[in-house]
């Protein structure tokens, strides 16, 4: 179309139109060039014989082993794999090992997912035995050292946020060092194993977990 002018000033010219072609060059393949690392995550869906050669194809530098997915005997599989294909493909790839820490779950559940109603009063405590599972009531985690850390901070009042903050309850009663009566403040459906953070509370544990111990010897 014709350019505008407006008020005698100078005419307005259209936008000039862009296309994919003007932001594309040409792929460096001398990985060698880069001045940046790339770094790829391996876990139980790509750490086949399979994908990791194709990871490495694609640039990958560094491997980041996710230490929460590790289960007996898979870094030990896994690890010879990445320095076997690096070795054959005349790449320099490193291994990074990404402790899990402390975390903090719900235990699991006795049937289907319990409804938490706002208002409601439930139990919240550490498990008794593999039998004290969640189900409508009550809400238990498993005894393991951090969780029954957690418990033991935990005073009345604080909020206790579960599934990264989807639902909330606030402790309106302590009854021992693992057992709690709180109060439903954000409802929702809770799911066995989700998360839960106390922000408001320092857990004396430590920053590294048996397991993290274990998983970087």
């Amino acid at each position: 179309c014709p350019f505008v002018s407006i008020g005698g000033s100078a005419p307005l010219r259209p936008p000039r139109m862009l296309n994919c072609e003007m932001a594309l060059k040409r792929q460096e393949t001398d990985h060698s060039k880069r001045r940046v690392k790339v770094v790829a995550s391996l876990g139980p869906s790509s750490w086949s014989e399979e994908m990791i050669p194709k990871m490495i194809e694609a640039g990958t530098d560094i491997f980041r082993l996710n230490c929460s997915h590790r289960r007996d005997g898979d870094f030990e599989r896994v690890y010879p794999l990445i320095r076997r294909f690096a070795k054959d493909m005349g790449r320099k790839v490193e291994v990074l090992g990404d402790l899990q820490g402390p975390k903090f779950r719900v235990g699991e559940l006795q049937n289907d997912p319990v409804k938490l109603n706002n208002g409601d009063v439930l139990e919240f405590g550490i498990s008794a035995d593999d039998s004290d599972t969640i189900r409508e009531g009550r809400i238990t985690m498993k005894p393991t050292k951090e969780q029954n850390a957690l418990v033991k901070a935990a005073q009345v009042g604080i909020d206790l946020l579960i599934e990264d903050g989807l639902m909330k309850v606030n402790v309106v009663e302590k009854l021992s060092d693992t057992e709690l009566k709180v109060k439903v403040v954000r409802g929702g459906k809770l799911k066995a194993r989700k998360g839960v953070n106390v922000p408001d509370v320092e857990i004396d544990c430590a920053a590294l977990t048996e397991k993290d111990i274990e998983d970087a010897e």
